[in-house]
């Protein structure tokens, strides 16, 4: 997937099976994710990706079997109806799961946490696994997926490295060989400062997304410095991420996309 300012709209899809906010079958969770992404392609977007947020509290780097099946059953039914590439992320930290969807549904690509550097995430303490991801992705034969990589992630504390720049995060986690570095703010909904986003831009050759918190008043102050823009909440009901889609907010943040590329700003 080529990343040229392009808009990835998220699907936060309904709680799944065995998770204790489930309450859907997974046909109807199918429809629910189905229906959303057939808005969101009416409105333009240029890519989307499926989360399976709604699944809260989430296990730390692991999910049981029934998970990944269902979010592949829903990666599948988006991509029959759909035209536009489909990344994911499976919660929390299940960077390995996540590949295994992609890779059987035909995603173009997933998001990854704890990539480099471990840290204190809400499910508890979270080693990098660069390496070890890097390895799956080889061996299932999935290099044609890549792996965008938070860096200093949202709902997290870094105080282990907190003499670790945001910039010397950047830098090793091109070193290590992701495919595109995603800047997050506090939490979800929560902005990415323009600074870090600024300089991180200018110390690596790799793609640079925001994902968090980017709306449609802040979206100019990031467009010079980003590749890339993961939003969810913003195009929800009042803003925010567990409300169903709001038709009038997708419109309105694609008419300042749109508006953003037509000046070439």
């Amino acid at each position: 997937m080529h990343l040229n300012k392009a808009f990835i709209a998220m699907i936060h899809i309904a709680a799944l099976p065995g998770t204790p906010n489930n309450r859907l079958s997974v046909g109807e969770i199918e429809k629910q994710a189905v229906n959303e992404a057939k808005l969101l392609v009416k409105h333009g977007v240029d890519a989307m990706m499926i989360e399976n947020m709604h699944d809260r509290p989430y296990l730390n780097r692991k999910v049981s079997p029934e998970i990944t099946a269902a979010m592949t059953a829903v990666a599948l039914a988006i991509r029959n109806e759909n035209p536009l590439p489909v990344g994911v992320q499976v919660l929390a930290g299940a960077n390995k799961e996540a590949l295994s969807v992609a890779l059987a549904a035909g995603l173009s690509f997933i998001r990854a946490e704890g990539f480099v550097f471990g840290h204190l995430a809400d499910e508890g303490w979270m080693d990098s696994e660069a390496g070890e991801l890097l390895r799956y992705r080889k061996a299932i034969g999935a290099d044609h997926i890549r792996i965008y990589t938070d860096i200093k992630k949202k709902h997290s504390s870094h105080a282990a490295t907190a003499d670790i720049s945001v910039v010397e995060t950047a830098k090793a986690a091109e070193f290590f060989l992701s495919d595109g570095l995603i800047i997050t703010g506090q939490s979800t909904g929560h902005p990415a400062d323009v600074e870090d986003v600024r300089q991180v831009k200018n110390v690596t050759a790799l793609p640079v997304i925001i994902g968090s918190g980017v709306t449609v008043e802040n979206l100019p102050g990031y467009w010079p410095y980003a590749d890339a823009f993961i939003v969810g909440s913003s195009l929800k009901k009042e803003g925010l991420w567990f409300n169903p889609p709001d038709e009038k907010r997708i419109s309105e943040m694609m008419k300042q996309v749109n508006l953003l590329k037509y000046n070439n700003y």
